[in-house]
């Protein structure tokens, strides 16, 4: 599978403005998602996903980082409670006949919060096991209240993996190693500053360590990978950075137009003369254990 170069899938947060929703999800599946294929491979090849892997993958999206592990030979549990948009575009590219798996994977998507998730039984053993690796590759350290919403889906998952699973959590980079931070900001500029969440804020340095720590979860290792955001041209920029759900708040602060107006100046700098879009980005990894 080749990137043409997001996490970034993030949840809608605060009121959603009155847009096309399945428009939103399809441009998320179509141009945004694959931004976050390095990070899927770097932390697939560093934790050996394979066959026997049992993953719960949380905030799945339109499913790409769980079709990449299934093909991989792993079983794999996506979950999904923001958008059901993107939820049934994972279950065209996971279960596309008729709500069962393609041919080699062994995959079940999931529309509820962890806490209401059972462990699975396999076929050939009557004990249900626990999930040994646990995903949250959204990438928190770019909306206020982001890190909050992570630990809610962990304190749900956590207790359906096994004793020693891997948790791997996902951040962006510090601002000055992402382009992308400078095109983020017409969010914070746009929304209102006093909402307390759902407007853009920079990343911290701490940010993954603080939410296993608030998590129980203990640290074991991390890593950097390089995501560029690679576009066509900026109308495809614009239509993928606003399918993030980063500037919904600048949305429902002033109007669509004005912010589609905003961002495209903002992509100005990225423009190469070949008419594409390129914002090198840098994103954090961190592999955490279950007591």
């Amino acid at each position: 599978m080749t990137p043409t170069l997001v996490r970034q899938n993030l949840p809608h947060a605060g009121p959603v403005p009155r847009v096309d929703l399945c428009a939103r999800a399809r441009d998320w599946s179509e141009i945004q998602e694959r931004m976050l294929v390095p990070l899927y491979e770097a932390v697939y090849e560093r934790l050996d996903v394979g066959p026997g892997t049992r993953l719960l993958g949380l905030g799945c999206g339109s499913g790409l980082a769980l079709l990449m592990a299934a093909t991989r030979g792993a079983e794999v549990t996506g979950l999904e409670c923001h958008s059901p948009e993107r939820l049934a575009l994972a279950r065209e590219r996971l279960l596309p006949q008729g709500g069962e798996a393609a041919d080699g994977t062994d995959a079940r998507l999931v529309d509820a919060p962890p806490d209401q998730l059972t462990r699975r039984t396999p076929a050939a053993e009557g004990t249900p096991r626990g999930f040994d690796l646990v995903t949250a590759f959204e990438p928190i350290g770019c909306l206020a209240g982001d890190s909050e919403g992570l630990e809610d889906l962990l304190a749900g998952a956590v207790p359906l993996a096994e004793r020693g699973a891997a948790v791997v959590l996902a951040a962006w980079g510090p601002p000055e190693r992402c382009a992308t931070s400078s095109v983020l900001r017409v969010a914070a500029r746009l929304a209102d500053p006093l909402r307390s969440s759902g407007s853009w804020r920079p990343a911290l340095r701490d940010d993954l360590e603080q939410v296993a720590q608030r998590s129980g979860l203990l640290p074991d290792g991390s890593g950097r990978v390089s995501c560029p955001f690679g576009y066509a041209d900026p109308g495809s920029a614009v239509r993928g950075l606003l399918s993030t759900g980063v500037f919904d708040a600048a949305i429902a602060a002033t109007d669509q137009a004005q912010v589609e107006k905003e961002l495209t100046e903002a992509l100005h700098p990225h423009r190469r003369r070949d008419g594409t879009v390129w914002m090198p980005n840098v994103f954090r990894y961190l592999i955490a254990r279950t007591p």
